[in-house]
């Protein structure tokens, strides 16, 4: 696969063969950051779990420090006496049945996070299929179904990032944008860790962070050292 000389160049930077500090991790990705756009920072993590097991999954939310630096679209599915709580707070789209039907009937995503009252899962589970394979289905974990919709929309737009485990048992998230430099980067890197650290199933065994890699969007991975991470 043929990589540009911005990537080639970049990749000079970084030595495949070690493993870095979580410090010097974040600070190569930002230096090695060199494309038009604001990139994104992302983390992978893989676990010593298997997601197969009910009793393996790692799954949460967290706000980030420093949140995300992306624009949060939020829908919220609840009944009428909660629509000016939910939009006070910030809230893009407010409503019930009349969003149900935008979906299904119009492919309508124009929304980043879904957050529904536990009385309208009923409703919305008919969404279930075309929500889910989106990663957009509220769910109790993440925070995104509660009677609080104020909070859980407060939240989201302040950088409230869920995280979960894919079929290879690697949890992937962005941490921050490449303009918000190493150290806003680095805090957001801990805090997530430290959420999926503490998250650990009990169940699990071995060495539970098997390793972690950060990325920007379109420059080469820094592998972490993952023995000092607590995992």
């Amino acid at each position: 696969m043929f990589k540009g000389k911005k990537y080639q160049d970049s990749a000079k930077l970084i030595d495949k063969t070690k493993l870095y500090d979580a410090n010097d991790a974040v600070a190569l990705v930002v230096q090695t950051s060199k494309a038009k756009f604001d990139e994104t920072i992302e983390l992978h993590i893989r676990l010593g779990v298997d997601s197969r097991h009910a009793d393996q999954q790692v799954r949460g939310a967290i706000v980030l420090p420093h949140g995300t630096g992306k624009t949060v679209r939020t829908l919220v599915f609840c009944k009428e006496d909660k629509y000016e709580a939910a939009k006070a707070a910030g809230a893009d789209y407010v409503g019930g049945m009349d969003y149900v039907e935008k979906i299904t009937k119009e492919s309508w995503f124009e929304f980043d996070v879904v957050i529904a009252t536990p009385d309208m899962m009923g409703v919305i589970g008919r969404l279930g299929k075309v929500l889910g394979p989106k990663g957009l289905m509220p769910n109790p974990k993440a925070g995104t179904v509660t009677m609080d919709v104020a909070k859980a929309v407060t939240e989201a737009k302040a950088g409230k990032i869920e995280y979960r485990l894919d079929k290879t048992n690697i949890i992937h998230c962005p941490i921050g944008k490449a303009s918000f430099g190493a150290e806003k980067i680095l805090d957001n890197f801990n805090a997530l860790v430290g959420a999926v650290v503490k998250a650990r199933p009990a169940s699990a065994k071995g060495q539970y962070i098997k390793s972690c890699v950060v990325a920007s969007t379109m420059g080469p991975g820094v592998k972490v050292n993952s023995a000092k991470l607590g995992g």
